[in-house]
């Protein structure tokens, strides 16, 4: 097998498929690329044996077909070295022994079996499909990844739920202490369905989405799910078991309503949370008539820390605590210029959401209060 490949397309590709990789793979095969060339159209996978990406980059003067592999971390170490210019491949269908020829000289390698490399399970009757498009599906995954568990008792927990309706499309994740509800009402399904896509399939769609076009199709089952870009498709097993019923535990009555500018709380919340408990990162937030006020203190250290800033709140006075972490990654979140915090009482949990909501969306976030000590 022969053909020539652009330098610079080629070693894109090759860093954002590995990202699939596992640093730790059962099958060693695993730790290569696998190339298939047919059809004058070269085709590379990599995959963890539960998430494969795909992806396919131009060519030309192509001679034979087949599938080789190559370990992953030398191809790209080497490939990515070489300025922009037509690489030349030349695979040695009975060895693998694989010549790479650049401008100014030529690497040596040996590359496996491909007909070797798993292939990923087909989908079952019944897929169900649904077409996204591309930045609504990349506001989804950003705005609620971050809140995704890492619970090996609640594995369903540990990923970003996609509820379908005829009405909505809505993106939700949950670790226990925070929950985001981002609700997009431009999508629609012919029927109700539901899918919970875990934590690695959706750090990867948050890479390869910021350059996509156009729209993203889903097809999914029961088991799995595979999710077709641009330039890349993406099959993963999907996690397995119920999502909890995320709309029962959003406060619906909470009567005292704070806005405020959200990178000026941003700010404080940065500035105070360095002498906040680092055991605890707890966070106090006492709000009275038109001003919000953030402060901290580590009793081992006799540090302490309180700022303020103006809010529109004319209710009464009261404070909450929240771990500051958290609260940070919850307004980094949200885009619009003013969040409103709206609260019922110490015990109870924040709602957090955009004083101005983009256009048909309907993001709310929820944060679980910590215990104040006065």
């Amino acid at each position: 097998m022969r053909f020539n490949v652009s330098s610079t397309s080629l070693s894109n590709r090759l860093q954002t498929i590995s990202r699939v990789q596992s640093s730790k793979n059962a099958l060693p095969i695993l730790d290569c690329i696998l190339f298939e060339l047919a059809d004058g159209v070269l085709k590379m996978t990599a995959s963890d044996s539960e998430t494969t990406m795909v992806t396919k980059v131009e060519i030309s003067d192509a001679e034979g077909e087949g599938k080789f592999a190559i370990g992953a971390k030398q191809l790209i170490s080497s490939v990515k070295e070489i300025s922009e210019q037509p690489i030349t491949f030349t695979i040695d269908e009975n060895t693998y022994a694989i010549e790479v020829n650049y401008q100014n000289g030529k690497y040596n390698l040996i590359g496996q079996n491909g007909y070797e490399f798993p292939v990923p399970s087909r989908m079952a009757d019944g897929t169900r499909s649904i077409a996204i498009d591309s930045q609504v599906m990349l506001n989804g995954i950003s705005r609620c990844l971050f809140a995704a568990a890492d619970d090996e008792l609640r594995p369903q927990m540990n990923g970003v739920y996609f509820d379908m309706t005829p009405e909505s499309l809505t993106f939700v994740a949950s670790d226990g202490h925070k929950l985001v509800r981002n609700r997009v009402l431009s999508v629609h399904a012919d029927e109700p369905s539901a899918f919970i896509l875990p934590k690695k399939p959706a750090l990867l769609l948050k890479t390869v989405l910021p350059k996509a076009e156009g729209e993203v199709i889903v097809r999914f089952d029961d088991r799995n799910a595979e999710i077709q870009l641009t330039d890349y498709v993406i099959s993963c097993r999907l996690i397995e078991g119920r999502y909890p019923n995320y709309n029962s535990v959003i406060p619906q009555d909470n009567p005292f309503r704070v806005t405020a500018d959200r990178l000026a709380f941003i700010s404080a919340l940065r500035r105070v949370s360095v002498f906040a408990s680092q055991s605890s990162a707890l966070i106090k937030v006492h709000v009275d008539q038109g001003t919000l006020t953030v402060s901290a203190q580590d009793l081992d250290f006799s540090t302490s820390a309180e700022e303020h800033i103006m809010c529109d709140y004319d209710g009464m006075a009261m404070s909450i605590g929240f771990n500051g972490p958290f609260l940070i990654d919850v307004l980094n979140s949200i885009t619009s210029n003013d969040v409103v915090l709206e609260l019922a009482d110490p015990s109870r949990a924040g709602v957090i959401l955009p004083a101005e909501q983009d256009e048909d969306e309907d993001l709310i976030m929820l944060l679980m209060p910590m215990m104040l000590k006065d």
